[in-house]
């Protein structure tokens, strides 16, 4: 009987004791400072009109950071999608009321414009992904979305120089400023994008960048108003 009770697992270990005399190692105390930092970082009562402008802020700086971009990581570590939906819509609507829209000649309406944009940056984050890149989905989509800005002001200049300027000088004026806003929107969203990807294959991420801007500059220098 006493060999079987041996047998078991653990046996014997009711038996042994600790001594009151060995020091218990550790610190269990939470420190103060945290709970404040918490409390700075919770939104819960915060009011509703300071959230707005603090994300107003947030991305009024990520405008900044496409106008100057430089390798910098702050446009992917804060992503959010608010700017580039703005920016999608506000271009969708600047290239309403064109002239093949009127003829149903198949002039972008706001629909085919938003789905571009976005399918567009779905298939390109896709790219990077299966490429190895380290980028988050979400965080490329931030990019793109975010570097559109330029062919958005593009698009305004546009509509614009077609209202005072016609001709061969009103589109030399308009293929200037569509040139280098493709050449700016390609250039920052690269620069964001570019150090994430593996180093032989950032020109297979390159590449359908290019053709994602491409595709959108030449919607803005298509355009023409409607009579």
């Amino acid at each position: 009987m006493a060999a079987a009770e041996d047998s078991r697992p653990f046996a014997g270990l009711s038996d042994v004791s600790i001594s009151e005399d060995i020091p218990v190692e550790g610190d269990i105390s939470v420190p103060v400072g945290s709970s404040r930092r918490d409390d700075e970082l919770s939104t819960l009562d915060e009011p509703v009109k300071e959230t707005i402008l603090r994300d107003l802020r947030a991305v009024g700086k990520k405008f900044v950071h496409v106008l100057y971009p430089k390798r910098s990581s702050a446009l992917l570590r804060d992503w959010d999608l608010w700017g580039p939906l703005l920016l999608c819509v506000t271009l969708a609507l600047l290239l309403q009321g064109g002239a093949a829209d009127s003829d149903n000649q198949g002039g972008p309406q706001f629909a085919e414009v938003f789905v571009i944009i976005w399918f567009g940056s779905i298939i390109i984050t896709l790219n990077s992904k299966l490429l190895g890149g380290t980028i988050s989905f979400f965080q490329s989509l931030c990019v793109l979305g975010y570097c559109i800005m330029p062919l958005t002001v593009a698009m305004a200049v546009c509509r614009l120089v077609l209202l005072g300027v016609t001709g061969s000088v009103g589109f030399a004026v308009r293929l200037a400023v569509v040139t280098v806003s493709f050449g700016w929107s390609t250039f920052a969203s690269t620069a964001f994008l570019t150090d994430s990807q593996p180093p032989n294959r950032k020109a297979l991420v390159v590449y359908p960048v290019f053709l994602f801007y491409f595709v959108i500059s030449w919607m803005v220098l298509t355009f023409s108003p409607s009579q």
